[in-house]
Protein backbone atom coordinates (compact mmCIF):
# COMPACT_ATOMS: atom_id res chain seq x y z
CA UNK A 1 0.00 0.00 0.00
CA UNK A 2 2.94 2.13 0.81
CA UNK A 3 4.38 1.75 -2.36
CA UNK A 4 1.02 2.48 -4.69
CA UNK A 5 0.99 5.84 -2.73
CA UNK A 6 4.48 6.62 -3.68
CA UNK A 7 3.82 5.28 -7.36
CA UNK A 8 0.64 8.28 -7.83
CA UNK A 9 2.93 10.55 -5.63
CA UNK A 10 5.56 10.39 -8.56
CA UNK A 11 2.74 10.60 -11.41
CA UNK A 12 0.52 12.92 -10.37
CA UNK A 13 2.77 16.26 -10.78
CA UNK A 14 3.46 14.53 -14.46
CA UNK A 15 -0.07 14.58 -15.00
CA UNK A 16 -0.59 17.86 -13.97
CA UNK A 17 2.25 19.07 -15.72
CA UNK A 18 1.16 17.59 -18.94
CA UNK A 19 -2.17 19.38 -18.51
CA UNK A 20 -0.69 22.76 -17.90
CA UNK A 21 1.66 22.55 -21.03
CA UNK A 22 -1.52 21.60 -22.91
CA UNK A 23 -3.22 24.60 -21.73
CA UNK A 24 -0.80 27.08 -22.55
CA UNK A 25 -0.39 25.17 -26.25
CA UNK A 26 -4.14 25.98 -26.66
CA UNK A 27 -3.64 29.97 -25.02
CA UNK A 28 -1.26 29.87 -27.61
CA UNK A 29 -3.35 28.66 -30.45
CA UNK A 30 -5.92 30.67 -29.05
CA UNK A 31 -4.20 33.88 -29.42
CA UNK A 32 -3.05 33.04 -32.81
CA UNK A 33 -6.30 32.45 -34.26
CA UNK A 34 -7.37 34.90 -36.56
CA UNK A 35 -11.38 36.10 -36.49
CA UNK A 36 -13.43 37.13 -39.11
CA UNK A 37 -14.93 40.72 -37.88
CA UNK A 38 -17.08 43.09 -39.68
CA UNK A 39 -15.46 46.45 -39.77
CA UNK A 40 -16.58 50.07 -40.76
CA UNK A 41 -14.20 53.06 -41.59
CA UNK A 42 -14.60 56.57 -39.38
CA UNK A 43 -15.06 59.13 -41.54
CA UNK A 44 -16.34 63.06 -40.64
CA UNK A 45 -18.87 62.85 -43.16
CA UNK A 46 -20.98 59.91 -41.13
CA UNK A 47 -22.24 62.58 -38.76
CA UNK A 48 -24.18 63.95 -41.58
CA UNK A 49 -28.05 63.66 -40.83
CA UNK A 50 -31.42 64.03 -42.09
CA UNK A 51 -33.76 65.15 -39.51
CA UNK A 52 -37.52 65.76 -40.18
CA UNK A 53 -39.94 68.33 -38.79
CA UNK A 54 -43.33 68.67 -38.72
CA UNK A 55 -45.01 72.46 -39.63
CA UNK A 56 -47.34 74.94 -41.24
CA UNK A 57 -47.71 77.00 -44.26
CA UNK A 58 -48.00 80.61 -43.71
CA UNK A 59 -48.15 83.13 -45.35
CA UNK A 60 -45.23 85.20 -45.32
CA UNK A 61 -46.82 88.25 -43.68
CA UNK A 62 -50.39 87.72 -41.94
CA UNK A 63 -51.42 91.18 -40.65
CA UNK A 64 -53.76 91.98 -37.96
CA UNK A 65 -55.68 94.82 -39.25
CA UNK A 66 -57.69 97.13 -36.77
CA UNK A 67 -59.04 100.77 -36.27
CA UNK A 68 -57.18 103.48 -34.57
CA UNK A 69 -60.23 104.52 -32.66
CA UNK A 70 -63.73 103.09 -30.19
CA UNK A 71 -66.44 102.92 -32.34
CA UNK A 72 -69.06 100.77 -33.48
CA UNK A 73 -68.82 98.61 -36.84
CA UNK A 74 -71.24 99.81 -39.26
CA UNK A 75 -70.16 97.27 -42.04
CA UNK A 76 -68.08 94.57 -42.90
CA UNK A 77 -68.06 93.97 -46.58
CA UNK A 78 -65.78 90.49 -46.88
CA UNK A 79 -65.83 86.83 -45.27
CA UNK A 80 -62.96 84.68 -43.97
CA UNK A 81 -60.93 83.03 -47.40
CA UNK A 82 -62.45 85.78 -49.47
CA UNK A 83 -59.48 87.36 -51.53
CA UNK A 84 -59.39 91.13 -51.92
CA UNK A 85 -57.01 93.32 -53.90
CA UNK A 86 -54.96 96.24 -52.74
CA UNK A 87 -56.85 99.63 -51.41
CA UNK A 88 -60.49 97.19 -51.02
CA UNK A 89 -62.72 98.95 -48.35
CA UNK A 90 -63.05 96.12 -45.94
CA UNK A 91 -64.94 97.44 -42.58
CA UNK A 92 -66.09 100.72 -41.40
CA UNK A 93 -67.31 102.12 -38.44
CA UNK A 94 -70.69 104.17 -37.86
CA UNK A 95 -68.67 107.73 -38.59
CA UNK A 96 -72.18 109.44 -36.53
CA UNK A 97 -69.82 110.60 -33.37
CA UNK A 98 -66.62 110.94 -35.19
CA UNK A 99 -68.42 113.53 -37.48
CA UNK A 100 -69.65 115.46 -34.40
CA UNK A 101 -66.05 115.17 -33.07
CA UNK A 102 -64.95 116.98 -36.35
CA UNK A 103 -67.40 119.88 -36.00
CA UNK A 104 -66.89 120.54 -32.35
CA UNK A 105 -62.93 120.46 -33.09
CA UNK A 106 -63.40 123.07 -36.14
CA UNK A 107 -66.07 125.46 -34.11
CA UNK A 108 -63.28 125.27 -31.00
CA UNK A 109 -60.56 126.17 -33.51
CA UNK A 110 -62.37 129.15 -35.17
CA UNK A 111 -63.59 130.66 -31.76
CA UNK A 112 -60.06 130.34 -30.71
CA UNK A 113 -58.42 131.74 -33.39
CA UNK A 114 -61.11 134.88 -33.11
CA UNK A 115 -59.71 135.82 -29.51
CA UNK A 116 -56.44 135.15 -30.67
CA UNK A 117 -56.45 137.91 -33.27
CA UNK A 118 -58.62 140.12 -31.30
CA UNK A 119 -56.19 140.06 -28.30
CA UNK A 120 -53.08 140.05 -30.69
CA UNK A 121 -54.21 143.87 -31.83
CA UNK A 122 -54.59 144.59 -27.89
CA UNK A 123 -51.24 143.41 -27.07
CA UNK A 124 -49.59 145.00 -30.02
CA UNK A 125 -51.25 148.23 -28.52
CA UNK A 126 -50.22 147.20 -25.09
CA UNK A 127 -52.98 147.00 -23.58
CA UNK A 128 -52.91 143.51 -22.28
CA UNK A 129 -49.95 141.36 -20.81
CA UNK A 130 -47.41 139.57 -22.94
CA UNK A 131 -48.54 136.44 -20.64
CA UNK A 132 -52.11 136.54 -22.01
CA UNK A 133 -50.99 136.80 -25.53
CA UNK A 134 -48.92 133.82 -25.16
CA UNK A 135 -52.10 132.13 -23.65
CA UNK A 136 -54.36 132.86 -26.30
CA UNK A 137 -51.64 131.63 -29.06
CA UNK A 138 -51.04 128.39 -27.34
CA UNK A 139 -55.05 127.89 -26.71
CA UNK A 140 -55.26 128.28 -30.96
CA UNK A 141 -52.57 125.56 -31.33
CA UNK A 142 -54.37 123.19 -29.07
CA UNK A 143 -57.44 123.51 -30.80
CA UNK A 144 -55.75 122.92 -34.37
CA UNK A 145 -54.37 119.77 -32.78
CA UNK A 146 -58.05 118.71 -32.08
CA UNK A 147 -58.76 119.68 -35.51
CA UNK A 148 -55.80 117.32 -36.98
CA UNK A 149 -56.76 114.13 -34.48
CA UNK A 150 -60.62 114.26 -35.39
CA UNK A 151 -59.76 114.38 -39.23
CA UNK A 152 -57.24 111.31 -38.36
CA UNK A 153 -59.95 109.65 -36.88
CA UNK A 154 -62.46 110.43 -39.42
CA UNK A 155 -59.95 109.07 -42.14
CA UNK A 156 -59.12 105.55 -40.05
CA UNK A 157 -62.90 105.16 -39.45
CA UNK A 158 -63.02 103.18 -43.19
CA UNK A 159 -60.53 99.68 -43.39
CA UNK A 160 -58.90 99.33 -46.67
CA UNK A 161 -56.64 96.31 -47.76
CA UNK A 162 -52.84 97.28 -47.40
CA UNK A 163 -52.12 94.84 -50.19
CA UNK A 164 -53.89 92.03 -51.98
CA UNK A 165 -54.35 88.92 -50.17
CA UNK A 166 -56.40 86.51 -48.55
CA UNK A 167 -58.90 87.53 -45.47
CA UNK A 168 -57.31 84.63 -42.71
CA UNK A 169 -59.73 85.83 -40.11
CA UNK A 170 -63.01 88.18 -39.63
CA UNK A 171 -63.44 89.04 -35.61
CA UNK A 172 -66.13 91.81 -35.75
CA UNK A 173 -69.81 91.79 -36.78
CA UNK A 174 -71.67 94.88 -37.93
CA UNK A 175 -72.73 96.59 -35.05
CA UNK A 176 -70.08 95.21 -32.48
CA UNK A 177 -68.40 97.62 -30.37
CA UNK A 178 -64.89 97.75 -30.97
CA UNK A 179 -61.49 99.19 -29.01
CA UNK A 180 -59.05 100.67 -30.43
CA UNK A 181 -56.65 98.88 -31.68
CA UNK A 182 -58.79 95.86 -31.94
CA UNK A 183 -57.58 93.41 -34.48
CA UNK A 184 -61.14 93.60 -36.74
CA UNK A 185 -59.53 91.39 -39.57
CA UNK A 186 -56.00 89.18 -40.35
CA UNK A 187 -55.27 89.91 -43.80
CA UNK A 188 -52.73 87.15 -45.72
CA UNK A 189 -51.05 89.59 -48.14
CA UNK A 190 -49.44 87.67 -51.91
CA UNK A 191 -46.46 90.25 -52.16
CA UNK A 192 -44.51 88.77 -49.27
CA UNK A 193 -45.55 84.87 -50.64
CA UNK A 194 -45.66 81.94 -48.59
CA UNK A 195 -43.15 80.37 -45.82
CA UNK A 196 -43.10 77.13 -43.91
CA UNK A 197 -42.52 77.05 -40.08
CA UNK A 198 -41.24 74.49 -37.95
CA UNK A 199 -39.85 74.05 -34.24
CA UNK A 200 -36.71 73.16 -33.94
CA UNK A 201 -34.78 71.62 -30.95
CA UNK A 202 -32.02 74.06 -29.72
CA UNK A 203 -29.46 71.05 -30.50
CA UNK A 204 -30.00 71.31 -34.17
CA UNK A 205 -31.04 74.85 -34.33
CA UNK A 206 -27.60 76.11 -33.65
CA UNK A 207 -26.31 74.32 -36.69
CA UNK A 208 -28.87 75.99 -38.99
CA UNK A 209 -27.61 78.98 -41.27
CA UNK A 210 -30.25 80.86 -43.04
CA UNK A 211 -30.02 79.95 -46.75
CA UNK A 212 -29.86 76.17 -45.73
CA UNK A 213 -32.25 74.40 -47.97
CA UNK A 214 -34.58 71.45 -46.89
CA UNK A 215 -36.84 69.32 -49.57
CA UNK A 216 -41.06 70.70 -47.96
CA UNK A 217 -43.64 67.32 -48.24
CA UNK A 218 -47.24 68.52 -48.10
CA UNK A 219 -49.95 66.45 -47.29
CA UNK A 220 -52.86 68.26 -48.74
CA UNK A 221 -50.41 68.25 -52.17
CA UNK A 222 -50.07 64.61 -52.59
CA UNK A 223 -46.37 64.86 -50.92
CA UNK A 224 -44.85 66.57 -53.86
CA UNK A 225 -41.27 68.04 -52.71
CA UNK A 226 -41.01 71.65 -52.74
CA UNK A 227 -37.51 72.86 -52.25
CA UNK A 228 -37.03 75.55 -49.99
CA UNK A 229 -34.17 77.86 -48.33
CA UNK A 230 -34.34 79.02 -44.66
CA UNK A 231 -34.99 82.24 -44.36
CA UNK A 232 -35.03 83.29 -40.76
CA UNK A 233 -34.42 81.61 -37.01
CA UNK A 234 -35.82 82.72 -34.09
CA UNK A 235 -33.16 84.45 -31.82
CA UNK A 236 -35.20 83.54 -28.79
CA UNK A 237 -36.81 79.83 -28.09
CA UNK A 238 -40.33 79.24 -27.21
CA UNK A 239 -40.95 79.29 -23.24
CA UNK A 240 -43.16 76.20 -23.32
CA UNK A 241 -41.46 73.85 -25.55
CA UNK A 242 -37.66 75.19 -25.65
CA UNK A 243 -37.96 74.87 -29.69
CA UNK A 244 -36.52 77.47 -32.28
CA UNK A 245 -38.89 78.31 -35.18
CA UNK A 246 -36.98 78.05 -38.34
CA UNK A 247 -38.74 79.63 -41.39
CA UNK A 248 -38.60 78.59 -44.89
CA UNK A 249 -39.03 80.41 -47.70
CA UNK A 250 -41.53 78.74 -50.17
CA UNK A 251 -41.40 79.37 -54.25
CA UNK A 252 -44.76 80.68 -55.87
CA UNK A 253 -47.23 77.79 -55.91
CA UNK A 254 -50.83 78.20 -56.49
CA UNK A 255 -52.00 75.57 -54.57
CA UNK A 256 -50.56 76.49 -51.05
CA UNK A 257 -52.82 77.42 -48.66
CA UNK A 258 -52.56 78.98 -44.96
CA UNK A 259 -52.28 76.38 -42.42
CA UNK A 260 -51.39 73.32 -44.70
CA UNK A 261 -49.41 70.47 -42.60
CA UNK A 262 -46.16 69.50 -43.97
CA UNK A 263 -42.86 67.92 -42.92
CA UNK A 264 -39.48 69.48 -43.80
CA UNK A 265 -36.66 67.16 -44.39
CA UNK A 266 -33.22 69.30 -43.26
CA UNK A 267 -30.13 67.86 -43.71
CA UNK A 268 -27.95 68.70 -40.97
CA UNK A 269 -23.81 69.76 -41.63
CA UNK A 270 -21.36 67.60 -40.28
CA UNK A 271 -19.93 68.10 -36.62
CA UNK A 272 -17.10 70.95 -36.18
CA UNK A 273 -16.02 69.04 -33.24
CA UNK A 274 -14.36 66.09 -34.61
CA UNK A 275 -17.09 64.20 -33.16
CA UNK A 276 -17.48 60.99 -35.28
CA UNK A 277 -20.99 58.53 -35.38
CA UNK A 278 -20.39 54.89 -35.25
CA UNK A 279 -23.12 52.13 -35.09
CA UNK A 280 -23.61 51.34 -31.39
CA UNK A 281 -22.98 47.17 -31.85
CA UNK A 282 -19.31 48.87 -32.23
CA UNK A 283 -19.15 49.62 -28.34
CA UNK A 284 -18.24 47.75 -24.79
CA UNK A 285 -17.34 48.32 -21.64
CA UNK A 286 -19.86 51.12 -21.42
CA UNK A 287 -19.68 53.18 -18.68
CA UNK A 288 -21.17 56.86 -17.56
CA UNK A 289 -20.53 58.91 -20.53
CA UNK A 290 -17.58 56.40 -22.17
CA UNK A 291 -16.98 53.25 -23.52
CA UNK A 292 -14.43 50.85 -25.54
CA UNK A 293 -13.91 50.29 -28.84
CA UNK A 294 -11.61 47.89 -31.00
CA UNK A 295 -9.34 49.68 -33.53
CA UNK A 296 -7.76 47.22 -36.39
CA UNK A 297 -4.43 48.07 -37.03
CA UNK A 298 -2.15 47.95 -39.85
CA UNK A 299 -1.05 44.14 -39.23
CA UNK A 300 -4.97 42.94 -38.91
CA UNK A 301 -4.53 43.32 -34.94
CA UNK A 302 -6.96 44.90 -32.38
CA UNK A 303 -6.42 47.23 -29.86
CA UNK A 304 -8.75 48.96 -27.28
CA UNK A 305 -9.70 53.13 -27.52
CA UNK A 306 -11.90 54.73 -24.92
CA UNK A 307 -14.09 57.16 -26.60
CA UNK A 308 -16.37 59.66 -24.96
CA UNK A 309 -20.56 59.22 -25.53
CA UNK A 310 -21.62 62.68 -26.76
CA UNK A 311 -25.18 61.60 -27.76
CA UNK A 312 -26.97 58.47 -28.59
CA UNK A 313 -29.61 58.23 -31.65
CA UNK A 314 -31.49 55.21 -32.44
CA UNK A 315 -28.99 53.65 -34.37
CA UNK A 316 -25.55 55.27 -34.01
CA UNK A 317 -23.64 56.93 -31.13
CA UNK A 318 -21.98 60.08 -31.40
CA UNK A 319 -18.37 59.84 -29.99
CA UNK A 320 -15.15 62.03 -29.38
CA UNK A 321 -11.88 60.88 -28.23
CA UNK A 322 -9.86 58.21 -28.71
CA UNK A 323 -10.84 57.27 -32.55
CA UNK A 324 -10.11 59.62 -35.41
CA UNK A 325 -11.59 59.75 -39.23
CA UNK A 326 -9.84 57.06 -41.32
CA UNK A 327 -9.52 54.39 -38.33
CA UNK A 328 -11.34 51.15 -39.27
CA UNK A 329 -13.57 50.05 -36.26
CA UNK A 330 -14.55 46.77 -35.69
CA UNK A 331 -18.57 46.58 -35.39
CA UNK A 332 -19.36 42.94 -35.04
CA UNK A 333 -17.68 40.07 -33.53
CA UNK A 334 -16.43 41.66 -30.71
CA UNK A 335 -16.93 38.88 -28.21
CA UNK A 336 -14.28 37.36 -29.14
CA UNK A 337 -11.48 39.76 -29.46
CA UNK A 338 -9.02 41.08 -26.75
CA UNK A 339 -6.44 43.57 -27.00
CA UNK A 340 -3.82 42.15 -30.00
CA UNK A 341 -5.79 39.64 -31.33
CA UNK A 342 -5.94 38.89 -35.08
CA UNK A 343 -8.82 39.33 -37.55
CA UNK A 344 -9.90 39.06 -40.64
CA UNK A 345 -12.06 42.28 -41.75
CA UNK A 346 -14.57 42.90 -43.35
CA UNK A 347 -15.84 46.07 -44.84
CA UNK A 348 -19.37 46.86 -44.15
CA UNK A 349 -20.61 49.38 -47.08
CA UNK A 350 -22.71 52.38 -45.27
Amino acid sequence: MFRAIKTIAIILPIILSASCGEEKAVTRATDNETHPVQVITAQQDNLQRVINAVGTVRFRRETPLGFTTAGKVATVRFEEGDAVKNGALLAALDTTIVGADVSVANAERERARAEFDRLRSLYADGWITKARYETAEATVKAAEARVRRAGFASGTAQLYAPSSGIILARNVQPGQVIAAGTPALVLGENDGGFVFRVPIIDRDATKLRVGMAADISIESSNGALIRATISEIDGRANEATGAFTVQFQLPNNGKLRSGQIGTANIKLPASESGALQIPASSLFGVRTGEGLVYVVDANNRVETRNVAIERVTDQFVIVSGGIKSGDVIVISGLEKLRAGSKVRPVSVLR
